[in-house]
């Protein structure tokens, strides 16, 4: 028994006429604002504030940087812009109990954790091929 496996799952159904769902509220939207602008202030007014409406609806509806919608990038920069912005930097520490002469004293060392360095990493990995090289030889 055959069954059909669904294709193009990623790519949205276009529903009024070549947009997609999204991309026709976006548009009305935009649209919707522009028109309000117009009727409700003077002409030089209206331009000033259409073209900014106009240009957020468009980048909405068509802008894709990296194959992603422009609503991700616009909710990471609101998200930058809101957050906090000072980083500070915590060295992990372990916990370390070790027994003094008197087993009912014990102090608490800490010890930083030990880490690979790139040198070390390095070396590790060129013996490792080296090792495997002399391995197919042997064969």
């Amino acid at each position: 028994m055959r069954f059909r496996v669904p294709q193009f799952i990623d790519i949205e159904d276009k529903i009024f006429g070549p947009f997609t769902f999204r991309q026709f509220i976006y548009l009305l939207g935009g649209g919707g604002l522009c028109f309000i602008a117009y009727r409700g202030l003077p002409l030089i007014f209206a331009i000033l504030v259409m073209l900014p409406i106009a240009g957020l609806a468009l980048a909405l509806a068509f802008y894709k940087p990296n194959g992603k919608p422009f609503l991700y990038m616009l909710e990471a920069g609101f998200n930058y812009y809101v957050g906090d912005k000072l980083y500070v930097w915590k060295k992990n520490l372990k916990k370390k109990k070790i027994d003094i002469k008197n087993k009912e004293q014990t102090q608490m060392m800490y010890e930083p954790q030990k880490t690979l360095s790139e040198n070390k990493l390095k070396d590790i990995a060129w013996n490792l091929d080296v090792l495997d090289m002399k391995g197919k030889k042997d064969q």
